[in-house]
């Protein structure tokens, strides 16, 4: 696609170009106003929404961790070309580690439909500033969600306990080349991500069920400390926040958000150190939540994976995983119990 030389002209306008572009001439190809799976240069889970809406194109995307966000702008070169850009910025610091400059960078990724696929460049440029660097990787369209389903004629099978109080044997590290903070303390699952004093801050394993799972029901306990921040993931593609954010505004980054996506309907979670019931139920990518008895989220349909996801397939089976890199946390009661279709 000759990549590099489109993208040294564009940066060389970048700043010309607006936060969202305005419709122009070129007609681009319908079929890329949908929501895409993305498998991002790294191997990490991606995902990207375009729309088309009053006049305007605009994109929000997800690039591996972290939050869903607006790009910067959107351009089609082409009908079937597509530009969006991404600004960020690096401080750089002295030798004292003080930062002495803020300094913007723009990323580009250039994206080709070709039917339910998009083939896309990631052009970044250096850190030195002297050239531009392209990886390309790909996307995929998201089916059509499916309608919302009637959860009073849903049918279950045998409930599996995934924790026994004893061992670890239903689990492992994500990473097994990660320190490990999870063990069994009093019938416990607990997360110790044990620091050092004055050394950077070392990053523990996700655990991961060893089974895989479609459709189901989970059921369990959680408990964090003042400060403390986990999360459940469902099919290892959907985080539902664990967080002592007790007495904050509802948030999707709070506790019981879909997280960076859907806020809970209302407040339910109890304040830092206290054990918390999750009753969860997924089915045909809708998601019910009950949060210490009160219903946070009501089949709420799911757009797209969340930040850590394991891919952006939506439609393959995948573990429960709960985050262990962040803080002490603390799981019991781990009960799922299938779907049966």
């Amino acid at each position: 696609m000759k990549t590099l030389t489109l993208f040294k002209s564009l940066f060389c306008v970048c700043g010309l170009i607006a936060s969202v572009a305005t419709l122009q001439a070129i007609e681009p190809d319908e079929g890329f106003f949908d929501r895409w799976a993305l498998t991002i240069p790294d191997g990490r889970a991606g995902w990207l929404e375009v729309t088309k809406e009053d006049g305007y194109y605009d994109a929000r995307i997800l690039w591996g961790g972290g939050s869903v966000v607006p790009v910067d702008s959107v351009v089609f070169s082409k009908s079937d070309t597509l530009i969006v850009t991404r600004t960020k910025e690096v401080k750089r610091k002295n030798s004292d580690g003080e930062v002495v400059r803020t300094q913007r960078f723009t990323d580009a990724i250039v994206a080709k439909i070709d039917g339910d696929n998009l083939n896309m460049t990631f052009v970044h440029p250096l850190p030195n500033g002297k050239d531009l660097e392209h990886t390309d990787f790909t996307g995929k369209r998201i089916p059509p969600l499916p309608p919302k389903p009637d959860l009073n004629k849903v049918s279950y099978g045998k409930p599996i306990a995934l924790f026994n109080g004893k061992n670890l044997d239903h689990w492992e590290l994500l990473d097994p080349t990660k320190p490990n903070g999870w063990s069994v303390v009093r019938r416990v699952l607990s997360n110790n991500p044990l620091q050092e004093e004055s050394k950077p801050h070392k990053r523990y394993g996700n655990l991961r069920t060893k089974q895989t799972f479609e459709d189901f029901n989970l059921k369990l306990e959680v408990k964090v400390p003042e400060g403390g921040n986990s999360g459940i993931y469902l099919r290892g593609i959907y985080e539902i926040q664990v967080a002592a954010t007790y007495g904050k505004p509802l948030d999707s980054h709070n506790m019981g958000g879909i997280y960076s996506r859907v806020a809970p309907a209302m407040a339910a979670e109890k304040p830092a150190g206290e054990w918390q019931t999750y009753d969860i139920t997924l089915v045909d990518r809708h998601l019910t939540v009950v949060l210490n008895g009160k219903t946070i989220h009501d089949n709420v349909p799911l757009q797209g994976c969340t930040g850590g996801a394991l891919w952006s397939d939506e439609s393959k089976p995948g573990p429960i995983y709960l985050q262990g890199d962040h803080t002490r946390a603390s799981y019991k009661n781990i009960v799922l119990t299938l779907v049966v279709k």
